[in-house]
This record gives C-alpha cells, structure tokens and sequence, in this order.
C-alpha cells in the first residue's frame, strides 16, 4: 500500500494496513412459549441455520446440545412453565463466529451457584449437567441479566 501521500516519506512508508470487520451476515431470532417442546422447535431452528452455514456435524452435535440445555433451563427454571412468558433466540454468524443467544423473562440466577457435576458429592444427581455442558460444547459462555428481568445466555462457536 505504501504511503498515501505518494511521496514515500511519510509515516506510511513501508507499512501495509490490514483493517478487518466484524461483519454479520445472518441474523434470525424466534419465540417460543414456555413448554418443553420449545426445546425441541429451538434446536431445530439452529441445525436449519448451521446447514445453510456449512457447519459440520462434528460441531453441530456439540452446538444442539449446548442449546437444548439453554432452552431448557430456560423453560423450567426461568420461566418455571408459565406460559404467558416466552423464551427468545437469536442466532447471528459473522465469518469466524457462530452465536447463539437464548434469553428468558424468569428472575435470573447466578450461574455461579450452581454447584459442579464434577464433583464427588453430585456425580450422581440427576441434574445440575446444562451449565458444564454448554461450556465445554461451546467455545464462549456468558450469562446476562436484563433490569426488565430474564437471564441471557450468549454461547460463541467459532467456525
């Protein structure tokens, strides 16, 4: 590229500058009603969406289940099954990045809290797994809490 200013003195002589963007390409956000088959609309909502995208099935299994656990902590522990509540999806790619964000209108948590299925004393209850899955399914994990109330979870899976 060389210096602007064509007289190959100047601050940019010699330097290449490379500007990259953080481009969205797709980005689809659904609702549905606080009952356990939103788990199964949900999931089939994102394998359509990881199909149109190339993904994998080696990433693909990992992504399902990541959002299966969200939309059903969603479902049961945010809204607690009450159906004037809804749990929203988003799903958003940019080149590198797959994000999936599910958002339900509950009181919130601390994902913190919730204690580790590693651990000997609840290796075997029969819950408490969703949290440790979507981590390790998932490349980024975070929890949000809106003021308006509801928890959301942002999952990243780069592509």
């Amino acid at each position: 590229m060389g210096d602007p200013d064509g007289g190959g003195n100047g601050p940019w002589n010699g330097h290449v500058l490379i500007v990259t963007l953080n481009v969205t390409l797709e980005t689809i956000e659904r609702r549905f009603p606080s009952r356990i088959e939103a788990v199964n609309e949900a999931a089939a909502a994102v394998a359509e969406f990881m199909n149109r995208l190339g993904i994998g099935e080696d990433i693909a299994f990992g992504v399902d289940m990541a959002v299966r656990e969200a939309v059903t902590n969603a479902v049961i522990h945010g809204n607690k099954f009450d159906s004037a509540k809804q749990v929203e999806l988003k799903l958003r790619n940019t080149p590198d990045v797959f994000e999936i964000s599910v958002h339900d209108q509950g009181s919130g948590f601390n994902p913190n809290e919730v204690p580790d299925p590693t651990k000997d004393e609840n290796i075997l209850k029969t819950s408490g797994r969703g949290i440790f899955f979507m981590r390790n399914f998932m490349d980024a994990v975070d929890w949000s809490m809106n003021p308006k109330g509801g928890t959301s979870v942002r999952m990243i899976k780069k592509i």
